[in-house]
């Protein structure tokens, strides 16, 4: 290779040099300066410039020459203004200076930048300084306690329930009391004669005025609580006691000891128009939902059915009806039901004493969505119409109620000023 090919001509070095800045103009004519704000197409954005550098355009030029020009006053040979010259040259120079005296205008100094980290720290102090929510508070001893001698004792009854008219029913042995919560007043409904006793189950019809009671010799009766008049007598259903009822409409769902279960239209003289069968043992459970299309059945098979409205079988067809959903995960007798008000595939269920658990169901899916061990036998269950919250009731060997958070089921308060099985509740 030449040595001398490795140099650069001027020419070339004079095209290859990077741009320069503009070289300082003719003299007496204004020198290049940089920007000391880049150009933005934004009209929000404010440009400070240099504090420390006079803006010419913040002057007042006329102003700063007359300040610049004004004669020096001789301080030795001047003579004495008076007192009222004085006074007259400070107010004329405040109407016409507004006392300014400077005669290079600057910037006013920027803001300071905006400090994420302590507004953060400003939120969270005030979050922290916020009081915290108050606990709902849950009495620990009843409002009011009424006496209920010759109740039975038997897991597998229903003899507690509260009508729409608020009024409490319950079977004491052969008689019926209702007990109105609006005045306090007891009045009976009615007593049994010993052959059809003892009661065995009481449900109220949605209209608050009828009542359905299901009796030890399987029959059911309909009775006017306004009038303490017996209405009907539904028979040949069931061949042993009926000890759950639940109503549907004008549909009354009766089970049996039978493990049968019947739908009975009471409007009509033929009542008996549906029945579905699952069950070898007593039903002692039985709850429609909401919307009135599927039942839950539970019995002392241990089993759990769910069972869609459009399933149930003529009572004269002798085939077995298809359940939606066969649950078998509980190990004891099924009583305890409840379908959750604000979401409608929602099922609790709660087992015997061998089992003591509260399980939830997805009742579109037939999945188990959660199991709580309760310790102790579970009885009756009830949501919280205006919370998400589920109160349990139960037998051995606490006799305690349990009031829990869903759907983390804590444990929000229990009460134990019942000395033997909670068998039964019911909500206004």
């Amino acid at each position: 290779m030449d040595a001398g090919s490795d140099s650069i001509s001027p020419e070339r070095s004079r095209r290859c040099a990077p741009a320069s800045r503009p070289p300082l103009q003719e003299a007496g004519s204004r020198p290049y300066m940089p920007s000391l704000c880049s150009a933005s197409r934004n009209p929000a954005v404010k440009c400070y410039g240099d504090r420390f550098i006079p803006v010419r355009s913040a002057m007042d030029m006329d102003m700063a020459h007359y300040l610049l020009t004004e004669p020096r006053k001789d301080t030795k040979n001047a003579a004495t203004p008076s007192p009222a010259k004085e006074a007259y040259r400070k107010l004329l120079a405040e109407k016409l200076f507004n006392n300014r005296t400077r005669i290079l205008a600057f910037r006013n100094k920027p803001p300071e930048p905006e400090n994420i980290l302590t507004e953060l720290r400003a939120d969270a102090a005030s979050i922290q300084a916020r009081p915290a929510k108050k606990r709902r508070y849950i009495p620990q001893s009843a409002e009011r306690t009424l006496d209920a001698p010759d109740l039975v004792d038997d897991y597998y009854l229903n003899l507690l329930d509260w009508g729409s008219s608020n009024v409490l029913s319950i079977a004491l042995g052969n008689t019926i009391y209702l007990w109105d919560a609006a005045n306090g007043s007891t009045s009976e409904l009615v007593t049994l004669d010993e052959d059809d006793g003892p009661v065995t189950s009481v449900s109220w019809a949605p209209d608050g005025r009828h009542i359905a009671v299901g009796l030890n010799s399987s029959t059911v009766q309909l009775w006017d609580s306004s009038s303490n008049r017996l209405l009907r007598t539904l028979q040949g259903v069931h061949e042993s006691r009926v000890g759950s009822l639940a109503w549907n409409g004008n549909i009354l769902t009766s089970g049996g000891m039978d493990g049968k279960i019947v739908n009975n239209d009471v409007r009509i003289r033929n009542h008996a128009v549906q029945t579905y069968r699952g069950h070898e043992q007593e039903v002692c459970g039985l709850k429609w939902s909401g919307s009135g299309q599927h039942l839950a059945s539970g019995g002392n098979d241990n089993l759990l059915h769910i069972w869609d409205v459009s399933m149930a079988s003529s009572v004269q067809s002798a085939g077995r009806t298809q359940w939606l959903h066969r649950l078998e995960d509980h190990l004891a007798a099924v009583k305890a039901l409840a379908w959750c008000p604000f979401q409608s595939n929602l099922l609790a269920s709660g087992g015997g004493g061998s089992d003591r658990c509260i399980k939830f169901w997805n009742t579109h899916t037939g999945a188990c969505l959660n199991s709580v061990d309760t310790g102790s036998q579970v009885c009756a269950l009830l949501w919280n119409k205006n919370d998400r919250e589920l109160l349990s009731s139960h037998g051995f060997t606490q006799n305690q109620l349990t009031l829990w958070k869903y759907p983390s089921m804590d444990k929000m308060a229990e009460l134990t000023g019942h000395t033997s099985r909670v068998l039964f509740m019911a909500q206004s």
